[in-house]
């Protein structure tokens, strides 16, 4: 007699990239180009590594996945990011 197995239920692993979270947010990140030295450190703590980067630059800040939380403006070392009311 041969054992039959069932699968059990398939769970897909989420992730942000599958789910745009950014509607949550009252308040988004504003970057001031002209201040920012590209130092990094708001990628770096960005918990939802929605800030775009290429070659040691930071890019925009991707506001379909943008929580809010204003991390990177508590980390911005010459204060380039500052929130504003989200519309």
């Amino acid at each position: 007699m041969k054992s039959k197995i069932n699968q059990g239920g398939v769970v897909d692993a989420g992730t942000s990239k599958n789910f745009k979270t950014g509607g949550w947010k009252v308040f988004k990140p504003e970057v001031d180009f002209k201040k920012c030295i590209h130092c990094m450190r708001c990628v770096a703590f960005c918990p939802d590594m929605c800030i775009e980067h290429k070659e040691g630059k930071r890019g925009k800040t991707n506001l379909d996945f943008c929580k809010g939380c204003g991390i990177c403006v508590q980390v911005c070392p010459v204060k380039a990011i500052r929130m504003i009311k989200d519309d």
